[in-house]
């Protein structure tokens, strides 16, 4: 059973069939000639498989980065951002930087983050003297930031199947938010010598005060949302349709940068966002059940064991697993596809899921940012008309920071626990 299905998906895959309709097409021949389940199982199995309350926070994440981007708070946050950082040596790289970084309390999303923040950060970088390949490169490897530092889409996701607390998966994603943000901060200052990075004007307190006002309700945003998660006030499910409203009433209301003819087009995009991941979830839904049913999941658990015992090794495995299969595979996919089987494993292990999830969801967003298929390079590429291959050339040393924040968060749990135990304690 396992070996045709395996043989199907990955023969359609390779023919460029669409993964979700790939594991979905696997999945009903492999039940229908087989198994002795009725293909009708399928169906059972892609409806119960998106039947979760949690999944009802990723359209509304979706929608407010859409509000957020269509609504420009990009550029306020990018000059609050520069006021703070631009007379370093390397200052516009730094404020791409932090400003990826405030955004990722807002959008949950690394390519909404590379959409958003990319156009308007790599034209001031590259007025002002930087290398345009240079400027997108960092802009890339910034936008992994976005879905570990609250909220998270890919958390959303993961919580969702590994029945984890998405509070918990939240609060554990600052550490490791922080980290990567300096981790590429220390390299544009290594950087910032050899490539003669320039360093902005000074800004004088009542410019960066002015650059904070304008700024200030959408750095509200992340304070509300996980203010109002920790007061018991809203669930991170009910935060996201939090997080939509408010960022609709800034946009509409108080900036007036989205109009009514501009809600279609935002709405619709989200619409269609939300239904391929969806229907992604969905398929992979069928795919799991049969794993499950194939006991895949108890097969690769004492095929480990009989290994090794060490749960160390087995996640510094599944990590370098993780970072080849981000390169060749999209992160979403990923991630839907191999938590089911993943996390029983942890599980027998002794592995806290929580710490886990981060650990996944970090080594798949560096996936984004890596050759040949990560998404965050198409996106930049697009919007800047950079060849794609001389932006995924230049990306390559900004991913080094990224992955040792990887294997310092998997060798040190406390970095990923530490927050989430205090402030939310698993009961």
């Amino acid at each position: 059973m396992i070996g045709p299905l395996l043989l199907g998906f990955v023969l359609l895959a390779l023919l460029g069939v669409p993964m979700a309709v790939a594991m979905g097409v696997a999945v009903a021949v492999t039940m229908a000639f087989f198994t002795p389940f009725p293909v009708l199982g399928v169906i059972q199995r892609m409806v119960t498989g998106i039947d979760s309350f949690v999944l009802i926070s990723i359209p509304f994440f979706m929608l407010t980065g859409r509000l957020m981007n269509a609504g420009g708070i990009t550029n306020d946050l990018f000059r609050f951002a520069r006021s703070l950082v631009g007379p370093i040596r390397g200052g516009l790289a730094h404020a791409n930087v932090i400003a990826n970084m405030i955004l990722a309390g807002m959008s949950g999303s690394a390519v909404a983050d590379a959409g958003g923040m990319g156009v308007v950060v790599i034209k001031a970088m590259h007025e002002q003297g930087y290398r345009k390949e240079l400027a997108a490169a960092i802009t890339v490897a910034a936008s992994t930031i976005g879905p570990i530092i609250p909220p998270s889409i890919p958390m959303v996701i993961y919580g969702a199947m590994a029945e984890v607390s998405v509070g918990r998966l939240f609060l554990g994603g600052f550490v490791p938010g922080a980290l990567m943000g300096l981790g590429l901060m220390a390299l544009i200052y290594l950087f910032s010598f050899r490539e003669a990075m320039p360093r902005d004007r000074l800004y004088g307190l009542g410019e960066i005060l002015e650059a904070f006002r304008s700024a200030f309700l959408s750095l509200l945003t992340p304070v509300i949302l996980i203010g109002g998660i920790l007061s018991g006030i809203f669930t991170p499910t009910e935060a996201s349709a939090v997080a939509a409203i408010y960022a609709f009433v800034l946009c509409f209301f108080i900036y007036k940068t989205v109009t009514l003819r501009d809600i279609p087009e935002i709405i619709v995009d989200t619409f269609v966002t939300t239904a391929v991941v969806t229907f992604i979830i969905s398929a992979t839904s069928g795919l799991s059940y049969l794993l499950i049913v194939g006991k895949i999941g108890s097969m690769l658990v004492e095929s480990t064991l009989a290994l090794t015992h060490n749960p160390w090794i087995v996640l510094f495995i599944i990590n370098i697993a993780l970072l080849v299969l981000g390169c060749l595979m999209e992160a979403g996919v990923l991630l839907i596809l191999l938590t089911p089987i993943l996390v029983p494993m942890m599980k027998s292990l002794g592995v806290d899921l929580v710490h886990f999830g981060l650990v996944m969801v970090l080594n798949l967003m560096i996936g984004v940012a890596t050759p040949p298929v990560g998404m965050c390079l198409f996106v930049v590429s697009g919007a800047t008309g950079i060849k794609l291959e001389r932006l995924m050339r230049e990306v390559i040393p900004w991913v080094i920071p990224l992955i040792v924040v990887l294997f310092l968060i998997t060798y040190f749990p406390s970095l990923v626990l530490t927050v989430p135990n205090w402030l939310m304690p698993a009961k």
